[in-house]
C-alpha cells in the first residue's frame, strides 16, 4: 500500500517546549570531517541536513539553533566539502552535509564527496533521520531524487523540508507540495510528513525543533 504523504501537523505544546529547551541550550561547532576516520564517536543520536547547493541549508540551521553564523553560508556554491558536526548539549549531533548538485564543482571533488556521503550514511548506526531540504519554489529536482535513491539503498529514513516557502506566488507552493508528494511516493525511505519552512520569516522552525527534540 502506497503511504499517504501529508504536511506535518503543528506539534503539541509539550513537544514545542522540548524543542525550545533543546535549542536554548549550547549548540557548538565540533569539527569538520573529510574522511570516515575523522568522525566523532557515535555516542549520541544524530540528525543530518542535506540539500542542493543554495537551497538555504545554512540559513535554516542558523534559524533552528538561534545562532546567526553557526553554519556558514558560502558565496561559492559547492565550495564546502566537509561534513560539519555541531553538538547540541550532550545528547545530539546536528550534521551538516555538503551541498550537492552544483555543476561547476570539479568532478574529482564530487566523486570524493559522494564516496564519503555513501560511507557515512551506510555506516552511522546513530543516525536517526536525514532532513532533506528541497527548494519550495521549485519542488524536487533530478539531483534531489538521486539523493533520495541513495538514502533508499542505505535504508536511512529521510524527511523532506521545503525551504523558502514564503517565496512562491499564491498557488505555486501548493503545486510544488503535490509534486513533492508524488516524488516521495516512489521512495521507500521517505518519511510520510513534510515540513514547510521559511528561515527568513521563521515559519516551521519551531515545528522542526520539536520534531528533533522528540525523536527517539
Amino acid at each position: 500500500m502506497t503511504p499517504r504523504f501529508t504536511i506535518a501537523e503543528p506539534p503539541d505544546e509539550a513537544a514545542r517546549e522540548a524543542g525550545r529547551l533543546l535549542f536554548a541550550g549550547p549548540v557548538d561547532f565540533l569539527k569538520g570531517v573529510v574522511a570516515m576516520d575523522g568522525l566523532p564517536p557515535a555516542d549520541r543520536l544524530e540528525v543530518c541536513f542535506a540539500g542542493r547547493s543554495n537551497v538555504g541549508k545554512s540559513s535554516l540551521i542558523n534559524a533552528l539553533t538561534g545562532r546567526k553564523a553557526l553554519a556558514r553560508a558560502s558565496n561559492t556554491p559547492g565550495r564546502t566539502q566537509e561534513i560539519n558536526f555541531f553538538a547540541a548539549g550532550d545528547a545530539l549531533y546536528l550534521v551538516d552535509l555538503p551541498g550537492y548538485g552544483y555543476a561547476e564543482a570539479p568532478v574529482a571533488m564530487v566523486e570524493k564527496w559522494q564516496r564519503l556521503l555513501k560511507a557515512y550514511l551506510a555506516g552511522r548506526a546513530t543516525l536517526r533521520r536525514v532532513f532533506l531540504l528541497v527548494d519550495g519554489r521549485h519542488g524536487p529536482k533530478a539531483v534531489d531524487e538521486e539523493i533520495m535513491a541513495l538514502l533508499d539503498r542505505a535504508a536511512v529514513t529521510f524527511q523532506v523540508v521545503l525551504t523558502k516557502c514564503d517565496k512562491p506566488r499564491m498557488g505555486e507552493l501548493d503545486q510544488n507540495v503535490e509534486k513533492t508528494f508524488a516524488c516521495l511516493a516512489k521512495h521507500p525511505a521517505a518519511y510520510p510528513e513534510i515540513i514547510l519552512t521559511s528561515a527568513e520569516k521563521g515559519d516551521g522552525v519551531a515545528d522542526l525543533r520539536a520534531i528533533i527534540a522528540t525523536m527517539e
